[in-house]
């Protein structure tokens, strides 16, 4: 029986499933979290502690018809200049309620398109938030860039500002896919952008492709994953596109008869991790690849590889604060979110109040469940061990739920001295083996597909 047909009679080809970035995802999140726990939980930090910050910036030049993150158009600069301005009330907020000595361990600025701001924005907004939380040592300073909307000026801006790392979605490079998907981005035109920010002396780079396009196949996907290769990106993340048009009404313009099949999802996407790993990138976790010095690679190796809404990260600090419209926070004692809404955001913010709308209390369970789920995405791995001395919880309830993905998953996990693993063949189905940790129900949840 081949790998293929396994996966397929365990369900791999037909399961929707949770990303699983967090836990419980957000989905599950309520509205009777409010603005006041965000400010009594920002209030609860330790002094002199490290934080990360995200900032949202929800616009993009053009809306691409594959993405479903929460963005909007805008062809005005001045409409991007003002939520700047609000952003720097979220973040006088922040400076009001935050306890003294706080560092940054990471900043990452997302969106939409955070390189719309002019370099006079990038400026003022960098200034605004380290005159409230400096950049701890060894932190670092991340922004996504769209190549189409970056110069040499915001490029020279974001590197005074200390911006250390770029994140670069390059999606597909093939010119036909690129047209319907709607992201246009040569490659002539990514690797101009790339040398632009190495020239700066910003050195480190991500990149994100993507497979599961309409269209794609394994030699199109051979030739994008090529031509990545030579832009030597310091660790790579290849998604699989989610096509959630009742989630994205833009991704009604992808023709869905031109989407590939599960099964072809799966090949595209172990050819192209084939590529990866000869090339010398190591993988990581389920849909990362890094090269053995990126902080991504150490990580793993020394056991602290973490998961959040972006994806892996070798940031070890337990609290995340998003900042910007729907901006999602994780704090010890739960999540929470801002308004989803960029106008309610606004409202909220400018009336001096942060804009909290919903978000989630942990119970004890909640924290159990989220680090099994977290290393099992990580590491392939429980150990139960560190269940027990890390949660109170006994090895009879852990070895209950094992059982329980043993009898659902046979022949790709394994119980063996105190830990659960997952076994090589059987990871393209550990997000389908989380969820056998997941408590909730996920079944009214429109979830991606599982590959």
């Amino acid at each position: 029986m081949t790998q293929e047909t396994q996966l397929a009679r365990l369900g791999l080809f037909d399961a929707k499933v949770p990303r699983y970035t967090s836990y419980p995802t957000a989905p599950h999140f309520k509205n009777d979290v409010d603005s006041e726990d965000f400010t009594h939980w920002i209030r609860s930090l330790e002094p002199h502690g490290k934080i990360s910050l995200y900032v949202h910036v929800p616009f993009c030049r053009r809306l691409c018809w594959f993405c479903a993150c929460r963005t909007q158009g805008t062809k005005s600069d001045a409409r991007v200049a003002a939520y700047v301005e609000v952003l720097k009330q979220e973040i006088a907020l922040l400076r009001d309620n935050l306890p003294s000595g706080i560092e940054l361990s990471r900043l990452h600025w997302g969106g939409g398109t955070p390189t719309l701001l002019t370099p006079e924005l990038i400026t003022d907004l960098a200034d605004s938030i380290f005159n409230v939380a400096p950049l701890a040592k060894g932190g670092e300073f991340s922004v996504e860039i769209d190549p189409n909307e970056i110069d040499a000026p915001r490029v020279a801006a974001l590197a005074r500002a200390g911006m250390s790392r770029a994140s670069i979605g390059v999606q597909d490079f093939d010119p036909e896919i690129q047209q319907i998907i709607g992201r246009v981005q040569p490659y002539e035109l990514t690797r101009h952008v790339i040398s632009l920010l190495r020239d700066a002396g910003i050195s480190s780079l991500n990149a994100d492709i993507l497979y599961g396009l309409p269209h794609q196949t394994p030699t199109r996907l051979t030739e994008s994953v090529q031509k990545l290769l030579s832009l030597s990106p310091d660790r790579v993340a290849l998604y699989g596109y989610a096509h959630v048009p009742w989630i994205a009404r833009r991704q009604t313009m992808i023709p869905t008869d031109a989407l590939p099949t599960p099964q072809e999802r799966f090949r595209l996407f172990e050819t192209a991790k084939e590529l990866f790993l000869w090339d010398g990138y190591r993988d990581i976790g389920i849909d990362h690849f890094a090269v053995p010095s990126d902080g991504l690679a150490i990580a793993q190796e020394n056991g602290t590889l973490r998961r959040n809404f972006q994806g892996y990260t070798d940031d070890t600090s337990e609290v995340l604060i998003g900042l910007g419209a729907s901006s999602i926070s994780r704090f010890p004692q739960g999540f929470t979110q801002n308004n989803p809404s960029t106008s309610g955001y606004i409202a909220s913010t400018q009336n001096q109040q942060f804009s909290t709308t919903r978000g989630h209390r942990f119970g004890d369970e909640d924290k159990l469940r989220s680090r099994m789920i977290e290393t099992l995405m990580c590491d392939f791995e429980i150990n139960s061990n560190q269940m027990v001395s890390h949660f109170g919880t006994s090895q009879d309830v852990l070895a209950t739920l094992f059982r329980r993905a043993e009898v659902a998953f046979p022949g790709m996990v394994e119980t063996r001295q105190g830990s659960f693993r997952v076994l090589p063949q059987g990871r393209p189905l550990t997000r389908m083996i989380a969820k056998c940790f997941d408590a909730y129900d996920t079944a009214g949840a429109k979830h991606s597909s599982a590959v």
